[in-house]
């Protein structure tokens, strides 16, 4: 009986340890009527694709954004590589859009339109925390030409209700950022999403969402209305 015990969990040991070894991935686009960032309008109706893979913890995202509605909305493209153990996450994004410069691969001071982050989140179960600076790239005072190292914090806490999943989140940004467009300690993101899987068939089903987001420091109200395709 001991001999069976323990082949059973040898089994499921090694079960467990192939498939945190197994590579993950995922492929989604949203379609969104605007693009709302931190509390901040960055565009109008737009397309949203991302694509990820995922090993052992570690993670790399490639996210862009495009206009569908405003010809003048500036094209943009995130990636990602971040470590999760636990609750813990770390990670490094860069930021690129075409508003200053259209040249990607451009990371001069005087025109990039990459941005560096670093951020780091623990996620305790009812909430999840999270900080992120800017330390490279275009992060600079307008005043001074110094590096404004701007950064974010915000709270988020997801729960059901009326069959739908909701995220309430807060987020602030703690000094003066030209980035943020704030002149100090300021809440920029107050927002409230509710999310609802729409069956089509037993095999696919559509994510809808909605969302209302207030941001206090710049007396702005937004609400936002869209839709996730997922291929995989």
């Amino acid at each position: 009986m001991k001999r069976l015990l323990s082949a059973v969990f040898f089994i499921c040991t090694l079960g467990s340890t192939l498939a945190q070894d197994k590579i993950d991935g995922g492929l989604t686009v949203d379609i969104v009527s605007n693009y709302i960032w931190r509390g901040q309008h960055l565009g109008d109706v737009s397309i949203q694709p991302e694509l990820w893979v995922g090993w052992k913890g570690l993670s790399l995202s490639a996210w862009g954004s495009v206009g569908l509605s405003n010809n003048k909305d500036p094209r943009e493209i995130d990636l990602t590589l971040s470590y999760e153990t636990g609750g813990l996450s770390l990670g490094i994004v860069d930021y690129w859009n075409d508003e200053r410069d259209s040249r990607y691969f451009y990371y001069r001071k005087d025109g990039t339109g990459h941005s560096f982050e670093g951020f780091a989140s623990y996620d305790f179960g009812p909430v999840k925390a999270s900080w992120q600076t800017f330390f490279a790239g275009d992060d600079y005072k307008t005043a001074s030409d110094k590096r404004a190292w701007s950064s974010y914090f915000e709270v988020a806490a997801p729960f059901r209700l009326l069959t739908c999943h909701w995220d309430a989140t807060a987020g602030l940004v703690p000094w003066a950022s030209d980035y943020y467009a704030t002149s100090g300690f300021s809440v920029t993101n107050l927002s409230l999403r509710a999310t609802k899987d729409i069956k089509i068939s037993n095999s696919f089903s559509l994510p809808l969402f909605a969302q209302v987001v207030a941001n206090p420091a710049s007396q702005d109200f937004y609400f936002v209305a869209g839709l996730t395709l997922k291929a995989f």
